[in-house]
């Protein structure tokens, strides 16, 4: 999992079928945000909206998490991320990681819990904290690579 650039803006994304978490951060500093969520109830409004962000934040690729069962194996939503990814590379001609998401979302509750950030908020907020918990682990990972 490496990329030969050493600086430039990323955008990661947890993918939902409701809400999209997405996280930003650049590869000089290899420290993830998180940005925003996007609410989505189709593929073509959330790559719409996903082509706005990178209009403004013109990011040199993209990280995509990879869901999967505890045990590494595959289900349906491990199927719709590949395909999105599928879909992120040929509409906006970036090159896209994937990383494997797994406990990202109950990590993103924890943490949002232990700051005291509950209810709708919590909600609100978790997709976009798993973005960055997804995006952190690329930037991890090409650290130790």
């Amino acid at each position: 999992m490496s990329y030969a650039d050493t600086h430039g803006t990323v955008l990661g994304f947890d993918l939902g079928l409701k809400r999209t978490g997405v996280a930003s951060g650049d590869l000089s500093i290899g420290i993830a945000h998180p940005l925003t969520v996007i609410q989505a109830d189709s593929t073509d409004a959330r790559l719409a909206a996903i082509a706005g962000l990178i209009v403004e934040w013109q990011p040199v690729l993209l990280v995509l998490g990879l869901p999967t069962h505890a045990d590494g194996g595959e289900h349906e939503m491990t199927r719709v991320a590949k395909n999105f990814a599928r879909k992120l590379e040929s509409r906006f001609k970036l090159p896209v990681f994937m990383v494997d998401e797994r406990h990202t979302s109950t990590a993103a509750e924890s943490e949002l819990h232990e700051r005291g950030i509950h209810g709708k908020k919590n909600k609100a907020l978790a997709d976009a904290v798993a973005a960055q918990l997804i995006l952190q682990g690329f930037f991890d990972a090409r650290l130790i690579a």
